[in-house]
This record gives structure tokens, C-alpha cells and sequence, in this order.
């Protein structure tokens, strides 16, 4: 799938870009990039899939035409949940990677992010790339003297910079989002909630650090924290972690689909 944007490309060799890289290698379903290739193709900047609500329901027209192929049919509230989750992913798995691997925080900003969707199969992210050099750091990084870093107290502050830039990200997501679906408010701030806790999560799974990874979602959701719609829900189960999600992305909805494990419909 095309969809028209606006980019710019960025090369540098700079603290964040290099925290990048070292992670790059283990994101085997995502491409996790600093800066645009030369070849931008489909890339698309935040900021102006924000400022052009009709991207999304292009989006969804793609999906819609997945779920087809998939359930024989598909459904609103279905490609509405789906693409809900997808975008809001684009930064809280940035986020939540970047603070985990490398104890820093990014730009978050809708203009210095930017994603690819897939267009061989499923249509979700395939790629995340980040467009700004800023970053958030704690006084023992030792990058902490670059002229783009910002040094904060402790993890704590640390954390309280994601969520804060997360927040700005998330909130400019609902307003563009909100008027395009029938989904409320606590429904999209439960997806922004969801996406900022499995994001942070999967960052230690796929650095093969699982319990710091959930450690790390406590530390930034430690609690229900207004716009968020819960602490963080990871939890061990029957030997394994798992969670319960805040949001629903509406696969039950389609013929012969089930609800998900993690589904606030089922899951206790």
C-alpha cells in the first residue's frame, strides 16, 4: 500500500543513533532504523499521517481487504482497533526499547518519527524510524555531555520523561483519531496504556532480559497515572509473564475468530 508523505531523510553518527544500531540486529519482525534511506518509498512521518486524518482510513481499507482474505469478511470496529494499536506501538515500542537497552529516551514528537507499513501481507508496522538526535539521558551516560542529550536526575525522572513525552505523542494521536472511529476516548488512552506496557516488555524479551524488561514497565507505569488507564499489568502466570490488555483490538467480532489470551473480555 502507498500513501503519499512527506519525509526527510537524516545521517549522522550521534548517541542516540548509535543506541539504534546496537538493537537493530535483534528486531527480526521490525525494522528499527535512525533516519530515512535514500529510497524513502513508503515511509511515512507521524506528524503528517496526524495532520491528514484521511491516512488512516486508508489503512484500514487496506486491512479491511487482509481481514477479508483471512475471515471471509471484516468489520469497523476490527480495522479501527487494529490500526489503533499499530500506530500507537510506533512510539511506545521506541520508547520502551530505547529506555531498556540504553537507559535513554528519544525525541517522541510526531515530526521525528516516522514508520512503514507492510504491503506483502498482513498490513501492520514493518519499520520505525527516528528523524531527531535528542535524547534523554541519566548523569552516568557516557554521552551525557553531547549537545543533544538532557540529563535528568534518575531512572525515575528518566522514566517520568518518556511517559511525559509519550503522553504529548498519544494525546495528538486521539485528537486526530478520535473523529475518524466510533471508539471512545478511555478506549484510545487504553490502547496508548496498552502500547506503552507491552512495548517496554517486549524490549526485554527481545534483548533476552524478560524480567527487566517487566521491571522496566513497572518503573514507568508503576501506577494508574492520568491520560493512562491502569498501572502496568504484566503479571507471571503458569511460569510465563503475561498481561492483561486495557484495549480490544475486535478480532472476536469476525467469523471463527476467539477473543485474544490477553483480551479484556476474558482475561482476569
Amino acid at each position: 500500500m502507498t500513501i503519499p508523505a512527506t519525509v526527510r531523510t537524516r545521517h549522522a553518527s550521534t548517541p542516540v543513533a548509535e543506541s539504534i544500531a546496537r538493537v537493530s540486529t535483534r528486531t527480526d519482525d521490525v525494522e528499527v532504523r535512525f533516519g530515512l534511506p535514500a529510497d524513502r518509498g513508503d515511509w511515512l512521518l507521524c506528524s503528517d499521517v496526524l495532520a491528514d486524518p484521511r491516512l488512516f482510513g486508508r489503512w484500514r481499507t487496506a486491512l479491511g481487504s487482509w481481514l477479508v482474505d483471512e475471515y471471509g469478511e471484516s468489520s469497523d470496529r476490527a480495522t479501527a482497533g487494529y490500526v489503533m494499536g499499530w500506530y500507537l506501538g510506533v512510539a511506545g515500542g521506541l520508547a520502551g526499547l530505547l529506555f531498556h537497552s540504553a537507559r535513554r529516551v528519544p525525541s517522541l514528537k510526531p515530526a521525528d518519527l516516522a514508520f512503514r507499513i507492510a504491503d506483502d501481507d498482513r498490513p501492520d508496522v514493518a519499520g520505525i524510524a527516528l528523524l531527531s538526535d535528542d535524547f534523554a539521558c541519566l548523569p552516568d551516560d557516557p554521552a551525557g555531555n553531547h549537545p543533544a542529550a538532557t540529563v535528568v536526575a534518575d531512572e525515575s525522572a528518566l522514566a517520568a520523561v518518556l511517559r511525559a513525552r509519550y503522553v504529548a505523542h498519544a494525546a495528538a494521536f486521539v485528537a486526530a483519531y478520535a473523529p475518524t472511529v466510533r471508539l471512545g476516548r478511555r478506549m484510545l488512552w487504553a490502547a496508548a496504556t496498552d502500547a506503552l506496557d507491552k512495548g517496554t516488555w517486549l524490549a526485554g524479551r527481545m534483548c533476552g532480559d524478560e524480567a527487566t524488561g517487566v521491571s522496566d514497565a513497572a518503573m514507568i507505569l508503576p501506577e494508574r497515572m492520568e491520560p493512562f488507564t491502569s498501572a502496568s499489568t504484566l503479571r507471571f502466570v503458569d511460569g510465563e509473564w503475561t498481561r492483561k490488555r486495557e484495549s480490544c483490538c475486535f478480532t472476536y467480532v469476525l467469523p471463527g475468530a476467539e477473543a485474544c489470551d490477553t483480551c479484556p473480555r476474558v482475561c482476569r
